[in-house]
């Protein structure tokens, strides 16, 4: 019932470049910006027609570190991007009107300062078509249970000791993450439409579909981060399969395109599609 889109063949492997980031859009010292990681990963070699046409053989995934979107809809995201813009984005969540505490509890909680890209969960917090009539969110999870600790502190660590504690971990071995999958069983309290609440486990357990590999290397040579900077992705990079759903994925379409553009055009680093033959 899973084996739609990327999951069909079950013994079939896919190239990957897999970007880590932070929550953005400054890039302080590492410390200063705690609380939402993101993932990006990239598959190619993927055949089929795509939702998009700037690239023909590759499906991209997303997540962030918390399994819930800060507001649940464009409209609130509209509303916060405003407050944000005025400088009281704690308004969003504290208004007596149409405040949202509980929700900006939860945010707070899953907003730690983290050790290391590669211990802790990715979540789609979207859902996705899964085949013609089925629907998911997804998340990447460490295979990895163990946390490390912030080099440094109490002082202060190293600006970019996120990046340093990659570097630790791939040089010494692979890195894996388990790829697990959420069918939607119940319409009502696994929503499409909107993107805080968090589908019940209990109604529909996660599955293990696929496992993603960081084999062991060095990947912060110059070439490759400059590489990363042309790399465009979007979550309709997808097979119809895995059509985006939702109004914030709708509006993601936009804003994704919008925003690659915009910074491959200040960098000087025209968009390309990867092929997965690059090496550095």
């Amino acid at each position: 019932a899973l084996r739609h889109g990327i999951l069909a063949e079950p013994s079939r492997r896919f190239p990957a470049w897999v970007r880590f980031g932070g929550p953005g859009p400054e890039s302080p010292p590492d410390i200063d910006d705690v609380g939402v990681l993101s993932i990006g990963v990239k598959l190619m070699g993927v055949p089929g027609p795509k939702l998009l046409d700037d690239e023909r053989w590759t499906q991209d995934l997303t997540g962030i570190s918390t399994p819930v979107f800060t507001t649940p809809d464009v409209l609130e995201n509209a509303r916060l991007q405003a407050l944000i813009r005025r400088g009281t984005p704690l308004y969003f969540f504290a208004s007596p009107k149409n405040g949202r505490w509980l929700n900006g509890l939860m945010q707070g909680l899953w907003s730690r300062t983290q050790t290391s890209p590669f211990e802790t969960p990715y979540w789609s917090c979207t859902a996705y078509r899964l085949g013609e009539r089925g629907a998911m969110p997804y998340a990447f999870v460490p295979r990895a249970r163990g946390v490390s600790r912030v080099p440094g502190l109490p002082g202060r660590p190293s600006d970019d000791y996120l990046r340093e504690a990659m570097v630790r971990a791939l040089s010494a071995g692979d890195v894996l993450f388990d790829l697990m999958v959420q069918p939607q069983t119940d319409p009502r309290r696994m929503p499409i439409e909107s993107a805080g609440v968090r589908w019940p486990a209990s109604l529909s357990p996660p599955v293990h579909v696929a496992t993603l590999r960081l084999p062991r290397q060095v990947f912060d040579s110059p070439a490759q981060l400059a590489f990363a900077h042309r790399l465009s992705i979007s979550p309709w990079h997808a097979l119809p399969a895995h059509r985006p759903l939702g109004n914030l994925n709708r509006a993601r379409l936009h804003v994704y395109r919008a925003l690659s553009r915009m910074r491959q055009r200040m960098n000087g680093t025209p968009h390309v599609e990867p092929t997965g033959d690059e090496t550095f």
